[in-house]
């Protein structure tokens, strides 16, 4: 769910995007001072630096693994479920753990190998802020994990939570009686969509702020765990570095701050969302890998043009060691990149979720680097070249295409999903609807369109296209046209090696296929239909949702 609560609705659970954070911070009210509180402070009681942050928070953070023992808010106990801690990863054993005061900050420091985590409270705040920093990959794919106690919130989200009534797939994915599904993995959410992530009673809001993930990996479009429940309780997470269907190679520093927020209801100050959030009083604590402000610098573009308008622009930034991004303004395409650090970056221009261009930029601490109108040529979209026809839009995902969008929150096996099989007629007015997002060996390859042709089109030879967002197992399409006329099997691009299309996400990297039929495969007689039939093929996977399969972006044939 997006946008702020409203009183039919403040006992459920919710994720705010982006954009309502703009008009959230009222919920919550401004961020206590940082001025000192009655009781802030810090005592050992043999196993824990207790913290009370001398408003309505005290936590509990163990001096042997770093674990966060304890949270509670307003006297009630919020952490813990089936007897584990709040941690990195699964908890990360052993640990050296210290604690210092500055001021109105306390930070304790935990250090496990090459990894360093940390927790910051500050006077009069109910806010615990945590920065990881990892060096290398000691340590497995990273998550911080706030486990919290069963019964403090409603278990009623629908699509988002982990259902443990029957397995069907891994030991993650689960079905209901009713034929629906559940995982844990089923966010809807890409990264560049939600700001924070979390529960609410109506008198008592827990979330997790996440950080700008500069030193994650996947993009804006990434999608990951956010939360789940189950009869044993509930987890929300910070997804700092996550294997599943994951596009780019891990990035290793300094992630952070995100943030463990308690309200009394409503979301959390939009002073903590990684947009506005500035720690200055973080700069001298000593966190490794930190880099404040006037060590950051700023990219800025004048405007885009080739756009096409019915459409949102991003622009990211990435290089080996950092990634950023931010939404191009619709009316002329401007766009402001801050807080970068500094390097040479690839900047890359999207049109939805399809890269359309792409140049080099330099960022200097200190200094914004002011970019030049850029321009979009018209041949690096697909949507510029004339069609005789086309299902779906280029921008780089499946929306339109059928199950499009249930396939972010649910297992294709899921009652909801209409019939993945099914033939498609060009000239219906459902041919995009009509079309299946994924196609797998398994399941529905062989999938036939209909279409005619003039007698001037079946003279001549045309190029068919087919976009894809991400494969699995090596799936890619063949076609085969009147069944006379077979293309060649496609090399497989470079794609996730992990689940995807079972998982809730069809990004991975988008590529284009192109067929070069000639004029001997169309039928001369203008009132026959012409037949195209799509195959998966690959020599790997499994069967059935796990066997070969893709995720369409667009498909047509060029004039």
């Amino acid at each position: 769910m997006s946008g702020s609560p409203d009183s039919a609705v403040t006992r459920r659970a919710f994720v705010v995007g982006a954009a309502a954070a703009a008009g959230s911070a009222a919920l919550a009210g401004p961020l206590a001072t940082a001025a000192s509180a009655a009781g802030f402070g810090w005592s050992d009681d043999g196993s824990n630096y207790v913290v009370d942050t001398g408003a309505s928070l005290v936590f509990k953070v163990s001096k042997t693994t770093g674990d966060l023992t304890s949270l509670a808010y307003k006297g009630t106990e919020y952490q813990g479920y089936g007897g584990k801690n709040s941690h990195i990863e699964s908890g990360l054993g052993n640990s050296t753990v210290t604690l210092a005061r500055s001021g109105s900050t306390i930070l304790i420091s935990v250090t496990h190998g090459t990894l360093r985590h940390y927790y910051a409270a500050r006077s009069g705040e109910n806010n615990v802020y945590l920065w990881t920093d990892k060096a290398d990959s000691s340590v497995g794919a990273t998550r911080y994990i706030v486990r919290v106690r069963a019964g403090l919130f409603l278990n009623d989200q629908p699509d988002s939570y982990t259902y443990t009534a029957s397995t069907i797939e891994a030991s993650d994915v689960f079905a209901k009686s009713d034929g629906q599904t559940r995982s844990k993995h089923y966010s809807k959410l890409r990264v560049i969509d939600y700001d924070y992530v979390g529960w609410t009673t109506g008198s008592v809001g827990l979330w997790i702020v996440r950080s700008n993930h500069e030193k994650a990996s996947g993009g804006p479009f990434y999608r990951s765990l956010l939360r789940h429940q189950s009869a044993d309780g509930g987890g929300l997470y910070e997804i700092l570095y996550y294997g599943e269907n994951q596009t780019e190679d891990e990035r290793y520093g300094l992630q952070g701050p995100y943030v463990i927020a308690f309200t009394d209801g409503g979301a959390p100050a939009s002073a903590l969302y990684h947009g506005t959030l500035t720690t200055p009083w973080a700069d001298s604590l000593g966190i490794a890998g930190y880099v404040p402000d006037s060590g950051r610098g700023r990219v800025a573009g004048v405007g885009i043009t080739g756009r096409d308008t019915a459409y949102p622009y991003t622009v990211g930034l990435a290089n080996g060691t950092a990634q950023y991004w931010a939404a191009a303004r619709a009316r002329d395409g401007y766009f402001s990149v801050s807080r970068i650090l500094p390097g040479a970056y690839t900047l890359t221009v999207y049109k939805g979720e399809l890269a359309v261009c792409s140049t080099q930029v330099t960022v200097s601490a200190g200094a914004t680097t002011t970019l030049n109108t850029i321009a979009i040529p018209s041949s690096n979209d697909p949507s510029t070249a004339t069609a005789i026809w086309r299902i779906g839009d280029w921008n780089g995902t499946p929306s339109g295409f059928k199950n499009a969008d249930l396939m972010t929150y649910a297992h294709p096996s899921d009652v909801r999903a209409a019939s993945w099989t099914g033939n498609v007629v060009i000239g219906s007015g459902t041919e995009t609807s009509a079309f299946p997002c994924y196609l797998w060996k398994d399941v529905n390859s062989g999938l036939l369109v209909y279409f005619r042709l003039t007698a001037a089109q079946a003279a001549a030879a045309h190029t068919l296209r087919i976009g894809v967002t991400t494969a699995y197992a090596n799936g890619r399409p063949q076609i085969t046209v009147n069944d006379t006329w077979t293309s060649a099997i496609p090399a497989p691009p470079a794609q996730p090696s992990t689940r995807s299309l079972t998982v809730g996400s069809y990004r991975g990297n988008n590529h284009t296929f192109t067929y070069s039929v000639p004029a001997s495969a169309w039928r001369t007689d203008t009132g026959q239909y012409n037949v195209l039939k799509i195959n998966v093929v690959s020599g790997s996977g499994t069967t059935g949702y796990l066997s070969a399969g893709t995720a369409i972006d667009a498909i047509d044939l060029l004039a």
